[in-house]
């Protein structure tokens, strides 16, 4: 059986990091308030992979981006999904340059098909993360949306998803928008729609404590769970929510180095 994972997922706004409550977003702080905040270093040890989005609105933030994006992952060894801003080959190289093991794409899913054929076959699928935002707004049955979730798909989520598997991404991150920074939990039920997918899913959207993450991992195939909460970086947040999840026997990788699990200074070992 494939490892579960825990993501974690940054966004970030014309260089500023955000909170966002149903896609509706808050400054925080910019990169030296990140750093001066929260050891992200350490933190990240407590990580299976880390997600930057680039979601300011209009055009010409992929360099400034890129430099942040640049600084943040200095030190930070991790997967580093990026992404937001993609609308050429030509940006998707500079995020590779500048940190990025992946490339996470939404508009393009739907507005440039061609492009995401072109990374696929050029970095291969494994490097391409789908970013799938989906609301219930207008009824039970989920749909995707675009543009900021403001516009729905007139078609099944599960179509969507389908459609998106078929460009040659390797993972699909799934964001309800109607639990984003809520804290009231995972959309677990959004599973049969996405149970025939032969890629892997990470389910984003509703994370308020480890428990949540817990209760998803029971009731869900998916393989990773993600939050974009700040606060879950104070205190040992991360690497507790790590511990109750690996005393409950999910399957996760072991790190030696997470302080939760080892003490400080230990070397860092995965089983």
């Amino acid at each position: 059986m494939v490892k579960r994972r825990v993501v974690f997922t940054l966004l970030w706004d014309r260089g500023h990091f955000m909170l966002s409550r149903n896609f509706r977003l808050q400054k925080v702080g910019d990169l030296k308030w990140l750093s001066q905040n929260y050891n992200f270093p350490r933190i990240s040890t407590a990580l299976d992979e880390l997600v930057v989005l680039n979601v300011s609105r209009g055009e010409g933030s992929v360099e400034a981006f890129a430099a942040d994006l640049t600084d943040l992952t200095r030190g930070v060894f991790l997967p580093v999904a990026a992404g937001g801003g993609i609308r050429t080959e030509t940006d998707a190289a500079l995020l590779l340059r500048s940190g990025a093991d992946k490339l996470t794409l939404n508009a393009p899913l739907h507005s440039d098909p061609d492009l995401v054929g072109e990374l696929a076959a050029r970095y291969g699928s494994q490097c391409l993360v789908a970013s799938v935002d989906f609301t219930r707004a207008a009824g039970d049955s989920p749909v995707a949306a675009v543009d900021g979730g403001r516009v729905p798909l007139d078609e099944p989520l599960r179509d969507t998803l389908t459609r998106v598997e078929a460009l040659g991404v390797g993972d699909v991150l799934l964001h309800s928008i109607d639990r984003d920074g809520t804290g009231q939990g995972f959309d677990c039920d959004v599973q049969s729609h996405f149970e025939e997918l032969a890629i892997p899913v990470i389910l984003s959207g509703g994370a308020g404590h480890s428990g949540h993450f817990l209760d998803a991992f029971r009731k869900t195939r998916v393989q990773g769970l993600a939050t974009a909460h700040l606060f879950n970086f104070i205190g040992d947040a991360l690497p507790n929510s790590r511990r109750e999840l690996l005393e409950d026997g999910v399957r996760i990788a072991v790190f030696s180095d997470v302080p939760a699990l080892a003490g400080e200074g230990a070397a860092p070992t995965s089983t």
